[in-house]
Protein backbone atom coordinates (compact mmCIF):
# COMPACT_ATOMS: atom_id res chain seq x y z
CA UNK A 1 0.00 0.00 0.00
CA UNK A 2 1.59 3.59 -0.72
CA UNK A 3 1.23 5.88 1.80
CA UNK A 4 2.01 9.63 1.44
CA UNK A 5 2.07 11.76 4.42
CA UNK A 6 2.02 15.20 4.63
CA UNK A 7 3.37 18.05 6.63
CA UNK A 8 4.47 21.33 7.74
CA UNK A 9 1.31 23.71 6.72
CA UNK A 10 0.10 26.40 9.06
CA UNK A 11 -1.09 30.01 9.54
CA UNK A 12 0.53 32.30 7.80
CA UNK A 13 0.02 36.21 7.01
CA UNK A 14 0.30 37.65 3.52
CA UNK A 15 4.13 37.53 2.68
CA UNK A 16 5.08 35.07 4.85
CA UNK A 17 6.92 31.52 3.92
CA UNK A 18 6.26 27.87 4.60
CA UNK A 19 7.81 24.63 3.65
CA UNK A 20 5.90 21.68 3.25
CA UNK A 21 7.40 17.65 3.36
CA UNK A 22 5.62 14.91 2.43
CA UNK A 23 7.11 11.62 2.46
CA UNK A 24 6.10 9.30 -0.13
CA UNK A 25 6.34 4.78 -0.16
CA UNK A 26 10.15 4.36 -1.07
CA UNK A 27 8.74 1.62 -3.31
CA UNK A 28 6.90 4.94 -5.98
CA UNK A 29 9.60 7.25 -4.98
CA UNK A 30 12.50 6.60 -6.85
CA UNK A 31 11.05 6.44 -10.39
CA UNK A 32 8.14 8.74 -10.22
CA UNK A 33 7.32 12.30 -11.15
CA UNK A 34 6.23 13.79 -7.97
CA UNK A 35 3.95 16.84 -7.46
CA UNK A 36 1.88 18.99 -4.98
CA UNK A 37 -1.86 19.51 -5.68
CA UNK A 38 -3.69 21.55 -3.32
CA UNK A 39 -7.58 22.04 -2.95
CA UNK A 40 -9.10 25.25 -1.59
CA UNK A 41 -12.76 25.60 -0.43
CA UNK A 42 -15.57 24.68 -3.17
CA UNK A 43 -12.76 24.43 -5.73
CA UNK A 44 -11.37 21.44 -7.55
CA UNK A 45 -8.06 20.18 -6.44
CA UNK A 46 -5.15 21.77 -9.09
CA UNK A 47 -1.65 20.82 -9.77
CA UNK A 48 0.67 23.42 -8.54
CA UNK A 49 4.03 21.87 -8.89
CA UNK A 50 5.91 19.13 -10.31
CA UNK A 51 9.29 17.31 -10.25
CA UNK A 52 10.76 14.49 -12.22
CA UNK A 53 12.95 12.05 -11.30
CA UNK A 54 15.85 13.95 -12.98
CA UNK A 55 14.87 16.91 -11.36
CA UNK A 56 12.77 18.77 -14.64
CA UNK A 57 10.45 20.94 -12.40
CA UNK A 58 6.98 22.90 -13.63
CA UNK A 59 4.44 24.88 -11.85
CA UNK A 60 1.42 26.47 -12.77
CA UNK A 61 1.63 30.41 -13.62
CA UNK A 62 0.12 31.71 -10.33
CA UNK A 63 2.62 30.18 -8.32
CA UNK A 64 5.89 30.53 -10.59
CA UNK A 65 8.59 32.64 -9.37
CA UNK A 66 7.13 32.04 -5.30
CA UNK A 67 7.39 28.29 -4.42
CA UNK A 68 9.92 25.97 -5.15
CA UNK A 69 9.50 22.41 -5.42
CA UNK A 70 12.74 19.78 -4.82
CA UNK A 71 13.02 16.29 -4.00
CA UNK A 72 15.67 14.14 -1.68
CA UNK A 73 15.32 10.43 -3.12
CA UNK A 74 17.29 9.26 -0.06
CA UNK A 75 14.66 10.25 2.31
CA UNK A 76 11.68 9.43 -0.21
CA UNK A 77 10.36 13.34 0.39
CA UNK A 78 9.61 15.84 -1.23
CA UNK A 79 9.01 19.61 -0.36
CA UNK A 80 7.69 22.70 -1.65
CA UNK A 81 9.00 26.00 0.07
CA UNK A 82 6.68 28.61 -0.73
CA UNK A 83 7.48 32.29 0.03
CA UNK A 84 5.98 35.89 -0.70
CA UNK A 85 2.27 33.51 -0.04
CA UNK A 86 -1.00 35.41 -0.58
CA UNK A 87 -4.63 34.20 0.98
CA UNK A 88 -5.48 32.75 -2.49
CA UNK A 89 -2.76 30.26 -1.87
CA UNK A 90 -5.08 28.73 0.99
CA UNK A 91 -5.75 24.91 0.67
CA UNK A 92 -5.65 22.08 2.23
CA UNK A 93 -1.89 20.31 0.34
CA UNK A 94 -1.45 17.30 -0.89
CA UNK A 95 1.19 15.38 -2.37
CA UNK A 96 1.04 12.37 -4.90
CA UNK A 97 2.47 10.54 -8.26
CA UNK A 98 1.56 12.89 -11.09
CA UNK A 99 0.43 10.51 -14.09
CA UNK A 100 1.04 11.57 -17.68
CA UNK A 101 -2.69 13.73 -17.22
CA UNK A 102 -1.98 15.27 -14.59
CA UNK A 103 -4.10 13.59 -11.53
CA UNK A 104 -2.79 11.75 -8.79
CA UNK A 105 -2.42 8.52 -9.15
CA UNK A 106 -2.73 6.77 -5.55
CA UNK A 107 -5.15 7.41 -3.06
CA UNK A 108 -4.77 10.86 -1.39
CA UNK A 109 -3.42 11.33 1.99
CA UNK A 110 -4.17 13.79 4.99
CA UNK A 111 -3.02 16.68 3.51
CA UNK A 112 -1.81 19.59 5.64
CA UNK A 113 -3.45 23.19 5.95
CA UNK A 114 -2.28 26.22 4.86
CA UNK A 115 -4.20 29.09 5.71
CA UNK A 116 -2.74 33.16 4.68
CA UNK A 117 -4.16 35.81 6.77
CA UNK A 118 -4.64 39.40 4.86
Amino acid sequence: QVQLVESGGDLVQAGGSLRLSCVASRSIFSISTMGWYRQAPGKQRELVARITTGGIRNYVDSVKGRFTISRDNAKSTVYLQMNSLKPEDTAVYYCNRVMASGLGQYGWGQGTQVTVSS
